[in-house]
Formats: structure tokens, sequence, C-alpha cells
């Protein structure tokens, strides 16, 4: 397959150098790494030509993304906006890069994380859309995909491909375009005319609920989705689960934030004047800011558990497997109701290694032995013990956030097995959960084979789009590591999803007690 770049090399003249393969992909856009003399930084590439046919998207409106992250740039929980250029192809923007990963990689599904958590998330979430709001924009596709954090674990908002001037010398005005993601859109969204600032505060509500429970409240407020209709009946007071697990504080929070009416939602005023949210909370600091990232990120990562003694989830008929073109998650719904859909063509594929680089032939049995040894000491290892718990020393040697939740994706294991063993193993998890799965390739079994990837694309169980990758790759002559890259949906369902086919091939899966499982499934080396 013709990949984008191949038809469209990247800019030569770069005003700075670009030091990784892509970290974020879209339908016209990439995310590199980037490096100036002023230090690393993210740079999104945007290719002009396929934004115009691919997302309807002008060069005047690429130009009026610049120019609204611009204008909110200079606030702690926002992306920072460093530049921009174009050139005939692309155009690029440079930005602050959030070396702590996705927030929502690290909140685990149908649990969320614990109350103070979630307030210290949202208190952030908060902050950062009141100065947006405060400079006249406002965000319009508030979601997991665009909640990213520092190395701090402080909350980063991205993403203003779909923001908005709603306010302008005093002057309101009103956005008719439908555009954001279903599960976090405002219904008056839907409909066409709305205050962009007051569906900001309905998507805020959303992103908290998820936060508390692990779980979106619908999959689209409107007639459609029975969750929403009884929502609406019960006068935001419904009593089926995950609702009556939700804080009876944050519940009246809630029903403020998510108010049908526009006119009776809360403004983010009365949002902080909430006393659920005015409640001390033990990870914010005065300045807004994380106070202790080490304490923050153990409390994360102990709450991730993949539980090998229950039984998967039920089988889903709506799967199918594909080996078409991949979209980023960052990529936007342009209609609330279309689904996704593929494109003809696909980015490189970005790097999913654990370590920084490819062992050659002659360091390959040393750091097989190295690379088995330093799982014990990597905290992401922690999801597959009985009772997730961190090591003592782990907690101490550590010095940031990132040194417990690391930026890399949590939803990965590793495995003995060779590529012949485990592939079939893979392949029999995709079938029980009713994914048809194309055969493969004879080069796909070899033992000098070093990455093989798997193609998803599904639906989750509220039917929306999940689509992306799982990749197995060689780390050493005796160690896989399998990864579950998503490109579309809710992280949320695809963490179920990894879960879902990491306990359907346990056996071949490494958890971390001290041994691997050998070929037969029997316990082997000692570590």
């Amino acid at each position: 397959m013709t990949t984008l770049t191949q038809l469209d090399p990247l800019p030569e003249s770069l005003p700075f150098e670009i030091i990784s393969k892509t970290i974020g992909r879209g339908a016209y856009a990439a995310v590199k790494k980037g490096r100036s003399a002023q230090g690393v930084f993210a740079a999104k590439f945007i290719h002009k030509q396929h934004a115009l046919e691919r997302g309807r998207i002008s060069p005047r409106q690429l130009k009026f993304e610049v120019e609204l992250h611009k204008l909110s740039s200079g606030h702690g929980n926002l992306i920072a906006f460093y530049g921009w250029g174009e050139d005939d192809v692309w155009l690029w923007i440079a930005m602050e890069f959030a070396d702590g990963g996705d927030l929502f990689d690290k909140i685990e599904a149908d649990v969320g994380v614990s109350e103070d958590v979630a307030q210290f998330y949202f208190a952030q979430l908060v902050s950062g859309l009141a100065w947006m709001h405060g400079k006249g924009v406002a965000h319009r596709d508030l979601k997991p995909e665009n909640i990213l954090l520092d190395g701090n674990g402080n909350l980063k908002i991205a993403d203003f491909g779909l923001a908005v001037l709603f306010q302008y010398q005093g002057k309101y005005r009103e956005s008719t375009s439908v555009c954001g993601s279903p599960p976090y859109v405002a219904p008056e969204v839907i409909a066409g005319k709305y205050r962009a600032d007051s569906v900001d505060i309905w998507s805020c509500g959303v992103v908290l609920f998820t936060l508390l429970v692990g779980n979106t409240p619908w999959d689209e407020p409107t007639s459609r989705s029975a969750e929403f209709e009884m929502y609406l009946e019960s006068g935001g007071r419904p009593t089926y689960d995950p609702w009556p697990s939700v804080p009876l504080e944050a519940l009246s929070l809630l029903r403020g934030m998510m108010a049908l009416d526009p006119k009776a939602r809360f403004t983010l005023e009365r949002v902080r004047d909430h006393p659920w949210f005015t409640k001390p909370n033990p990870h914010l600091a005065r300045n807004g800011l994380c106070i202790n990232g080490v304490n923050l990120a153990t409390k994360m990562m102990e709450n991730l558990h993949v539980d090998f003694t229950k039984a998967p989830f039920s089988s889903r008929s709506r799967h199918q497997l594909d080996d078409s073109s991949r979209m980023a998650s960052t990529q936007p719904v342009i209609s609330a109701r279309a689904p996704a859909t593929d494109v003809d063509f696909a980015w490189e594929r970005p790097h999913h290694h654990m370590f920084a680089s490819q062992p050659t032939e002659a360091q390959q049995e040393f750091d097989s032995q190295t690379l088995w040894a330093s799982l014990a000491e990597d905290p992401t290892m922690s999801q597959f013990a009985l009772q997730p718990h961190l090591s003592v020393s782990l907690t101490q040697n550590a010095r940031h956030f990132r040194d417990i939740c690391p930026a890399q994706r949590l939803t990965r294991f590793f495995s003995s097995y060779s590529f012949r063993q485990i592939l079939p193993i893979l392949s029999s998890a995709l079938h029980r959960m009713g994914i048809i799965i194309a055969p493969f390739k004879p080069s796909d079994y070899e033992d000098a084979n070093t990455e093989t990837w798997i193609s998803v694309r599904t639906e989750d169980r509220r039917r929306c789009p999940l689509r992306g990758d799982i990749i197995v790759e060689r780390l050493a002559q005796d160690m896989l590591q399998v990864t579950f890259s998503k490109n579309v949906g809710d992280p949320l369902q695809w963490r179920r999803f990894f879960k879902e086919v990491t306990v359907l091939s346990k056996e071949a899966v490494f958890t971390g007690y001290g041994q691997r499982v050998g070929p037969s499934g029997a316990a082997a080396t000692q570590v």
C-alpha cells in the first residue's frame, strides 16, 4: 500500500529536526516529535489537500485552528503553542509535547478512578477550559483522546481542530456545525444551533462521569439511545448501573452540567462554586498543579487490573478484521451521527517498543535475560498481578509521574512464546469473540520474523466504531511484546477489548510472578 508520506515527503527545509516516527495519526495529519535549540516538542503535520478532500477543511480553516490555538495558549492545562509554518503541501504546528501520554489510557474500564483523582483532573480540566472561554474560544471536541498528561501527571487539553470563536468584542455568536464525538456531544449540537461554550460544559460533565465510573453514560444524546431516554425520564436521577455508584455531591454537579436546556445548564462559575468542586483535594496544589506525581501515578496504576480468574466478556457478533488503512483516535467525527470511515492511505507505523532499540544478533542472548529481569521493575506489569501493587523500591526510586505511569500504551503484554505459537492463540481469542480473521501469511510464523500486525475493525458494545492494531514484535530471541494500539474509538472500550483478548490468551501471557510461561503452558525459567 502506498502511504501518504511516500506520495508527499515532509518538507526538507524545516526550522527544526524530526527525531521520531509518527506518534499520532489521522486521515490528513500526523504528529511527530521535533527538536530545536529550545528543546523537544510535538509537531503536527497537516496535509492540506487531504484535509480539504477528506475532512472538508479549507486552508482558511486550518489557519483558523492555528490562530485559536495560539490565542488559547498560556495556561498550564492547555497544550502550549510554539509556532507554525507551511509550504505548498503541508501546514505544521509546533506545540508542547505531553510526555505523560493519554489520561484515559490509565483509567480502568467499568471502574474509573478514585473520587479524589477524578476531582483533581476535573478541576484541571475546568481551569483550562475557563481560560479558553475567557479568550472567547470554545473547544467543541472535549473527549478522552484530547486530554493528555505532562510528565508530572498534570492534565493538558489538546487538539484545537474544532475550536471556534464564540465571543468577540463582547458579542456572542451561535454555532451551527454538527461536530464532536457522539458520547460526549451535547444534544443541541445535533440540532445544529447552539452556544459553543455551553456545549463544552456538557462535554465536561460526560468526562467527569467517565472518570468516576469508567464508562460513558450513553452512546449518543438522542432518542436512539435507551440510556439517554431513561436519563431524561428520570429527571437526571437514573437508578440503573453505574449511576448509583456516583457520589451524591458529584451527581448533583453532573445534573447541573448536563441539563437538557442550555439556559438552565451550569455556567463555569456555578461549576467552580459547587461544594463537590470546592472541597480540598490531596493531589491539587494551590497553584493548580499536582502536588506529588509519584503518589498520584501509584494510585492510578494500582487501579488497573486484568483478572485472569474472571470469565471473558460475552461474545459479540459485530466484529470483523480488516487490513484497511487506519485513522487516528484524534480524528473528529464530522457528523455527530456519522460513523468513522476508512481512508485509502496509511501513515507510517509508529514505534511501540518498550526499549529504545532492537537488539542485535550478538546482543540477543544477554539482552534476553536483561529484558526479562527488567520487567520486575516495570510498573505496567502490576496490572497482571492477583492484587495490583507496586514494589516499594519502584515507588521510592521514582521521581516523576511518568516513572510510574509511562507515556507508552498500557494495553500490552509480554510473552516467551514464538510467533508460530502465539499467533494461533490470538487468532483463536479473536474468533471466540466473533471476530472474522484473515489467514496469516507464512512469513508471519517464521522464527526470524520481527513484527506482525493484525488490523482490527469492529464496533464496541455501544455500536460505535472501534479500530486499531494488535502488534506482535520481537524484543529478544525468546521475548515478544504484544501491543494493542487504538486508532479510532473510545479508549475505555479499547481497554475492554485488550483485557478480553488477554484473558483468552492467558496461556501465552507473562504475568510477572517471578516466572514466565513456557511453550507447553507450564511454568518455565525463573526470571
